[in-house]
């Protein structure tokens, strides 16, 4: 593997990290203008998460390891899915290990951890909040799966820059029945995972609706800064893994300096595209019910059940002709 390789990843993790509270700062921004209000500012996240590690963590009395370590596994699972998928380039030293599955697991992983680290508060807001998260995230993990499971059928591999590589190829994959429910599938999912209108709402402190700032009530200072880049490392990787697998152009499908370097600044506006058209729809979309949320999300897994159905099926037919 050539040292451009290692750069990309390099490259890649570094992007992710320092564009993330960029992107959730002009996510709010968007919101801010299109509201009627000024807004703090496009860098205001980064000066909160830099004001919040300078402060001493704290936390209730009696917490075990599951509480103190959720941050760092939130954050490190995050990093570790930033360099496996293919944000900048597909020919990198961990290509063949950017498996579908791990990615997911690791996702789940992360989920997980913070859930855990609710229940350890020993809060009622900690457990509402870790309930409610893994009853999403028990639909959303397997949406996530059936979705890009559809893409890789064509494919003939769940590896991640392979199927990037071959939508690049054969852009004609996208537009395919299978393609176009698979991203309206992934879509959902997104919105779920990383805790958006109309599944959930960031901005809310209300007891009967939040679910994410339900397990992190009891975080403070550099803990709660680690949690808040934890969840904005996770948004943007996951609107880059949308954009990579619905929109590869751009992606270095080499180790070429040149390719890299286009590569760049085409990622980062195209998850700058997607984080205004989340911000904008978010300021006419309600958040659903509770009780609905399950619904929505079980259209979604149908949607990505009727994408590999649909995938297979194109599939045997071209290989019977």
């Amino acid at each position: 593997m050539s040292a451009l390789g290692f750069v990309a990843v390099t490259a890649q993790v570094g992007t992710v990290v320092a564009g993330a509270p960029l992107l959730t700062g002009l996510m709010r921004q968007v919101r801010a203008r299109l509201e009627g209000r000024a807004g703090a500012g496009v860098l205001q996240p980064w000066r909160d998460v830099r004001k919040l590690l300078r402060r001493e963590p704290t936390g209730p009395a009696g917490t075990g390891p599951a509480f103190r370590t959720a941050p760092v596994l939130l954050v490190a699972t995050a990093l570790v899915v930033a360099a496996l998928v293919p944000l900048l380039s597909t020919d990198t030293p961990v290509a063949g290990r950017a498996d579908l599955i791990l990615v997911v697991a690791l996702l789940a992983l992360g989920t997980v951890a913070l859930a855990l680290a609710g229940l350890d508060s020993g809060t009622a807001f900690g457990g509402m909040g870790a309930s409610r998260e893994m009853t999403i995230a028990a639909l959303v993990e397997p949406t996530l799966l059936m979705a890009v499971f559809a893409l890789s059928a064509p494919a003939g591999t769940t590896n991640l820059p392979a199927i990037v590589d071959g939508a690049v190829r054969e852009p004609d994959r996208l537009l395919s029945p299978a393609g176009l429910l698979a991203a309206a599938a992934l879509a959902v999912a997104v919105l779920a995972e990383t805790g958006r209108i109309p599944v959930d709402n960031p901005a809310t402190h209300l007891e009967l609706t939040m679910v994410h700032e339900a397990m992190i009530l009891e975080y403070a200072g550099r803990d709660l800064a680690l949690v808040e880049l934890g969840a904005q490392l996770r948004l943007t990787v996951l609107l880059g893994l949308l954009a990579s697998l619905f929109a590869p152009w751009g992606i270095a499908t080499t180790a070429s300096a040149g390719a890299l370097a286009v590569a760049l600044p085409v990622f980062v506006a195209k998850v700058a595209v997607l984080g205004v058209l989340l911000a904008a729809a978010e300021v006419c979309w309600a958040k659903l019910r509770l009780f609905r949320v399950p619904e929505l999300l079980a259209g979604s897994f149908l949607l990505a059940l009727l994408a590999v159905a649909a995938s297979s099926f194109l599939g045997g037919e071209g290989a019977g002709t």
